[in-house]
């Protein structure tokens, strides 16, 4: 396996664990709180989505370099690198919420 393709994966599962522990443990201190668990899950996993995908490609100043580097320099391959890693990130997180409500979705139709 090449190295783009194991750094798409490690992307695609850095946001989604990013997003689902953010919104495990958010759930866990709604329950402490006496708040509704899946209601605090949903409302973390919607606003970590960017930090999610922050975080899955290593901060964003590198791929800033990179993109700025691909612009002003013509190399276009590093360009297209990295828009494909932000956009696999934001997949995995997107995928994370999506988990989160079918979760949700199943709990609510287990207790019925």
């Amino acid at each position: 396996m090449t190295v783009f393709v194991s750094d798409l994966i490690y992307n695609f599962l850095i946001a989604f664990g990013v997003i689902l522990g953010a919104s495990f443990f958010a759930g866990v201190g709604a329950i402490i709180n006496n708040h509704p668990p899946f209601k605090t899950m949903m409302e973390i996993a919607a606003s970590f989505k960017i930090w999610a995908v922050a975080m899955a490609i290593g901060g964003t100043f590198t791929s800033f370099e990179v993109i700025d580097q691909g612009i002003f320099k013509g190399e276009f391959r590093g360009v297209i690198k990295q828009i494909i890693y932000i956009l696999v990130a934001l997949i995995g997180a997107n995928m994370a919420c999506i988990f989160i409500r079918f979760v949700k979705d199943c709990a609510q139709l287990w207790l019925e």
